[in-house]
């Protein structure tokens, strides 16, 4: 049987991400192998990641645990990764890899090019776009830029990104896909009782609700929510974060620092974001960097209105003043007035919530499945003579 090796830095990526691409290519035929870190960076539980290990033990997926490290800056241990996925592609002759984030995009197909494997490469949003800080810039784009020339297929998921490969880059195909896909259907049919909801998550009936939903970092930026709803003054308000990170006590410090130990609650990893978002009132995403983020869609589907930080991929899919509110990153006060507005008109926020669930219907999972069983597909008849 034919193998194909998915490649990440974190295994939370294939599971939050991938499962989609992993059923593809087992209905097309192929033996499917995962190589990732199942230990270190991930955003998802280590409970969470031993139930997706049974998993995909019983879809006969072989897992293998690749010592990446998150950071590009650290050589000696992505050398390391980069030897183990080479020899793991000599050993399993495979088809094709498919490579996502960074790390596991730069190892991954500089261990195709050496081994003469066709490559493909999801970028989940370049680290380089408009705005971004320069460093980002001189370290990442001149990385991708080099190995997109060893890239058989180059798979984007945002406007901007795509339209930067297609004029800079010189990989053999340059496509783009709409995201990862999420299930609107099913999201946009999830009941929940919100009063007993409310009562589980330690809030009153008549509670104001404000959703995040992110790893707890620099770059998802929760504090600048965190400060809004200092602002706002108003005890009725509740902001719910769903996401786990390093930056978690940080986060608590500046929570007890505004007297918000009441309004403000970390909720760490969960399985109810469906659940939790149908007891929202607004999605607030105030990232810095995105690709196409889930979490926005997910959002989106559950007919949400939302207020997102002006920034690629959150601009592919909200529309200011249809579906909500597009604020600055660092704007403080855009938020504040974002969902000061959000509580005083009622029409308003359910009218941008239908919006959205619309609107996100082109992202739809059997539109991205549809793709990407073309590109899977194609990418079968790329043979590269084994060397």
């Amino acid at each position: 049987m034919k193998k194909v090796l998915m490649v990440a830095s974190v295994v939370s990526m294939i599971d939050q991400f991938n499962m989609l691409n992993i059923n593809i290519l087992k209905k097309q035929g192929y033996e499917v192998h995962v190589a990732a870190n199942f230990e270190d960076g991930n955003t998802s539980s280590k409970q969470r990641i031993e139930e997706f290990k049974k998993e995909l033990i019983e879809l006969n997926v072989s897992y293998y645990h690749v010592e990446f490290s998150r950071k590009i800056t650290n050589i000696l241990g992505n050398m390391k990764a980069y030897k183990q996925i080479k020899n793991l592609m000599k050993k399993n002759n495979y088809e094709f890899i498919h490579c996502h984030s960074p790390i596991g995009g730069v190892c991954g197909r500089l261990a195709a090019y050496r081994t003469n494997t066709n490559v493909i490469y999801t970028a989940h949003g370049f680290h380089f776009y408009k705005g971004a800080p320069l460093k980002n810039w001189l370290l990442y784009y001149p990385i991708e830029r080099w190995l997109a020339r060893y890239t058989d297929v180059l798979i984007t998921i945002n406007k901007e990104d795509y339209a930067r490969a297609k004029k800079s880059f010189k990989a053999g195909k340059i496509e783009y896909i709409p995201g990862v896909g999420i299930d609107t259907k099913k999201i946009s049919e999830v009941v929940v009782d919100k009063p007993a909801k409310l009562t589980e998550l330690g809030m009153p009936d008549d509670a104001f609700v404000v959703l995040s939903v992110g790893e707890l970092n620099k770059n998802k930026n929760h504090e600048t929510v965190i400060k809004a709803i200092a602002k706002l003054n108003n005890s009725n308000v509740y902001y719910l974060i769903c996401g786990q990170g390093t930056l978690e006590n940080h986060l608590k410090d500046l929570i007890k620092e505004l007297c918000l130990e009441k309004q403000v609650k970390l909720l760490g990893y969960r399985t109810d974001i469906a659940e939790i978002s149908k007891t929202s009132d607004l999605f607030v995403f105030p990232s810095y960097r995105e690709g196409l983020s889930v979490a926005l869609m997910e959002a989106m589907a559950s007919g949400l209105e939302v207020a997102c930080s002006n920034i690629r991929g959150n601009t592919d899919l909200i529309e200011n003043g249809k579906g909500g509110y597009i604020v600055e990153p660092d704007d403080i006060e855009g938020f504040t007035g974002a969902i000061y507005e959000t509580i005083e008109d009622h029409t308003l926020r359910e009218d941008m919530g239908k919006y959205n669930e619309k609107a996100i219907v082109k992202f739809d999972i059997d539109n991205v499945k549809a793709d990407m069983e073309k590109i899977y597909l194609k990418c079968n008849l790329l043979k590269k003579p084994i060397m």
